[in-house]
């Protein structure tokens, strides 16, 4: 019986029968193959520059063209928002307190005045946001970064149109 099923994969010479690939899938895979090689070579020329790029202009002689400095406000303005302490949300009896001190980045000094308007507004959605959160929503960088984005997002509907470039935590203890 073993030596049946043995028999069956050879030939009559006894060598192993070899399966033939027809033509058409030979030549389709080798097309296949073909684009694929192309096709990076095209990808890599465009990536490059090679291909579509306007040549520089060229410059006159005895002229020197030099760029002009960009001038850009790379100062930064903080606005410190007055200490926050709230009781998280928890399921058992235990309470847990989030102290948290925050500092809002500006784009410019002119926007203190604003801030300083709005900042009754600014503290309620921040203490209507950090109360609905648990200890759990905090842990890893994760946490920190979801928390940081959410409260990015409410400082700047709050006090809008000022644009608050960034919040920085300066101070965050859970109890």
């Amino acid at each position: 019986m073993a030596e049946e099923a043995l028999d069956e994969g050879l030939e009559d010479d006894g060598s192993p029968e070899q399966t033939k690939v027809s033509g058409r899938r030979l030549i389709i895979f080798a097309v296949a193959i073909l684009l694929l090689v192309i096709g990076g070579g095209v990808g890599a020329a465009f990536m490059l520059g090679l291909f579509g790029g306007e040549p520089p202009p060229a410059a006159e002689e005895g002229v020197v063209q030099q760029a002009a400095p960009v001038q850009q406000d790379t100062r930064a303005f903080f606005f410190e928002v007055p200490d926050l302490i709230v009781n998280l949300n928890t399921s058992g009896r235990k309470s847990t307190f989030l102290k948290i001190k925050i500092a809002l980045e500006l784009e410019g000094s002119q926007d203190v005045d604003r801030i300083n308007d709005v900042l009754p507004r600014i503290v309620d959605n921040f203490q209507v946001y950090l109360r609905e959160l648990r200890v759990d929503d905090l842990n890893g960088s994760a946490g920190m970064y979801r928390l940081r984005e959410e409260l990015l997002r409410r400082v700047n509907l709050a006090a809008r149109p000022v644009k608050v470039r960034d919040v920085l935590f300066k101070e965050m203890l859970v109890q």
